[in-house]
């Protein structure tokens, strides 16, 4: 799908960002799921480290391997900063093998299992990339069902969120999330949220 972005009216820039970034406000949860990343590091470990600090969770899953040829897992490295802040090590459940955010959720709730009683998990708070929000929740709910869900959504970007389709990697990310939901839900990556509005139906977007 590829959208002509000079023939998209203001009201559709709004249904998508409105779609892709649904507000879940954080809420008090039995854990927190951090999803790795290598951009925004230090604002992703800031937003995890107040939610410890407010006592948002007790226990923080932070999930992510070796990608983009480094060295080290993103959960390894995020995991560092997070100790360095003040958020303690024995809270932390590290996953480092997921190179995607399917695997996040899998091997994630694989290593919660590990950790504690997976049965006693019944909401969870996520702290991630604003533009990927849909996608996160989007995949708990394949692949974790039953849980309360809620978002910390980490904006590194440099301006709000409603104003997304005007900075260029902001735009680029959403839009690429938002035009391959349809084959991630077609192939069984994804599952549809309950009581949210379903995928949009653009008009005049140049859709192809």
């Amino acid at each position: 799908m590829s959208i002509i972005l000079n023939t998209m009216p203001p009201s559709e820039f709004q249904r998508i960002g409105d779609y892709m970034m649904p507000p879940f406000p954080a809420q008090p949860s039995d854990i927190g799921f951090l999803f790795g990343t290598r951009h925004g590091v230090e604002q992703f470990c800031e937003a995890a480290w107040r939610l410890w600090r407010d006592g948002m969770f007790s226990r923080l899953l932070v999930s992510g391997g070796k990608t983009g040829g480094q060295p080290r897992a993103e959960a390894e490295v995020i995991a560092g900063r997070l100790v360095e802040l003040g958020v303690p090590a024995s809270i932390l459940i590290l996953e480092t093998a997921a190179t995607n955010t399917g695997e996040n959720v899998r091997f994630g709730r694989a290593r919660v299992a590990e950790a504690m009683d997976i049965a006693a998990v019944r909401s969870i708070v996520v702290i991630g990339k604003v533009c990927s929000t849909r996608r996160y929740l989007m995949t708990l709910q394949r692949h974790w069902p039953g849980l309360r869900m809620s978002v910390c959504p980490v904006n590194y970007f440099g301006v709000p969120d409603e104003r997304w389709h005007e900075h260029d990697e902001f735009r680029a990310r959403v839009l690429g999330e938002f035009g391959k939901i349809p084959a991630y839900v077609a192939q069984g990556f994804l599952a549809e949220i309950d009581g949210c509005a379903p995928y949009p139906q653009l008009g005049g977007t140049g859709r192809a």
